[in-house]
C-alpha cells in the first residue's frame, strides 16, 4: 500500500484513540492525517501507516505522541491576539478584581492551552501595567499550561519577533533586545510572573486555587461539542463565582454553556 494512504481500519483506531486521550476530532480530517504524518512515518522509517498506527497506540510512547499532536494541530499564537479581550480585561475586568482583593492580594489567572507563551507573558504585562507601583505587593503569578512539551520549551525560553501592536514603551520596559538579531526576550519581571506546566484539558482540573479568569483561546476548535460541553463545564467548576472565561471569536460554547455572557467571547460565573 503507498504511503500516501491509510486504511479505514487504522484511521478509525487512530481516531478513536487521540480522541479519547486528548479530546481533539479528526473524524473529518482523513486528508490532514495523512499528509500531516506522512513525512514523520518516514522519518520513523515506516513504509506504511499500519505499522505505525499499531506501534503507537502500543507503546503510547510519550515523545511519539507529542510529534503526532504537534503534527495534527497548529501551535501558532502572537501578542495582542484579539486585542478586544485584553482591552476588556484592562477596563472592566481588572478593576474588578483588584477592588475584589483588596485584602488578599492574590490573583488566580490561568492561561489554557498557552502554545509559545505569548498570551500569559501579555496578560502578565496588563497587570504589571494596571497594577504600577501597587504590583511588588501582589501575587499575580499566571498559570499556563499545554499539552506540548516543545511548545512549553519554546514559551519558558521567551523569546520572540514583536509585532508592531506591541506600544513602544512595552517594549522599552518590558522586554530585552537580543544582540544582532531581531528577536526580543522577556524580562525577568515579566517572565518570573508566568508559571509553566504540562496539562492535558481532559484531565480533570485539580489545582489548588480557583481561577478569578481562564483564558481558553483557539484551543476548543479542535473539540467536537460533547467534549468542549464537558470541558467547558470543568472550566466553570474551576472559576470562582463571580470570575470570568474568554474564547477566541472564532469558537462558540453552544447551548449547554453554564456560564454568563458579558462581552463577545467573554463570561461570567454569576
Amino acid at each position: 500500500m503507498p504511503l500516501s494512504n491509510i486504511s479505514n481500519e487504522d484511521f478509525n483506531k487512530l481516531v478513536r484513540f487521540i480522541h479519547s486521550q486528548y479530546g481533539i476530532d479528526l473524524s473529518q480530517k482523513r486528508q490532514l492525517v495523512t499528509s500531516r504524518l506522512s513525512s514523520l512515518l518516514s522519518q520513523k522509517g515506516y513504509h506504511d501507516f499500519a505499522p505505525f498506527v499499531s506501534d503507537l497506540l502500543k507503546k503510547q510512547d510519550p515523545a511519539d505522541m507529542e510529534l503526532v499532536l504537534n503534527r495534527l494541530t497548529t501551535n501558532y499564537t502572537f501578542f495582542m491576539r484579539e486585542q478586544e479581550h485584553f482591552t476588556f480585561f484592562e477596563k472592566t475586568i481588572l478593576p474588578d478584581l483588584v477592588k475584589r482583593h483588596q485584602r488578599d492580594k492574590v490573583l488566580a489567572i490561568w492561561s489554557a492551552g498557552c502554545s509559545s507563551g505569548e498570551e500569559p507573558y501579555n496578560i502578565s504585562i496588563y497587570i504589571k501595567e494596571f497594577l504600577g507601583a501597587q504590583a511588588p505587593q501582589w501575587d499575580t503569578r499566571v498559570l499556563a499550561t499545554d499539552i506540548s512539551q516543545k511548545a512549553l520549551a519554546s514559551a519558558k525560553k521567551g523569546i520572540y519577533e514583536l509585532p508592531d501592536t506591541i506600544p513602544p514603551n512595552w517594549k522599552k520596559k518590558y522586554f530585552v533586545p537580543v544582540g544582532g538579531t531581531k528577536q526580543y526576550a522577556v524580562a525577568p519581571i515579566i517572565r518570573d510572573n508566568v508559571i509553566f506546566q504540562t496539562f492535558n484539558l481532559m484531565d480533570p482540573i485539580k489545582f489548588r486555587l480557583k481561577f478569578d479568569v481562564i483564558f481558553c483561546r483557539n484551543v476548543m476548535i479542535y473539540f467536537d461539542q460533547p467534549t468542549k460541553d464537558a470541558l467547558v463545564q470543568r472550566f466553570y467548576d474551576a472559576t470562582v463565582p463571580g470570575g470570568y472565561f474568554m474564547i477566541s471569536h472564532s469558537e462558540n460554547l453552544g447551548k449547554n454553556n453554564p456560564y454568563q455572557t458579558v462581552a463577545p467571547s467573554t463570561f461570567q460565573k454569576r
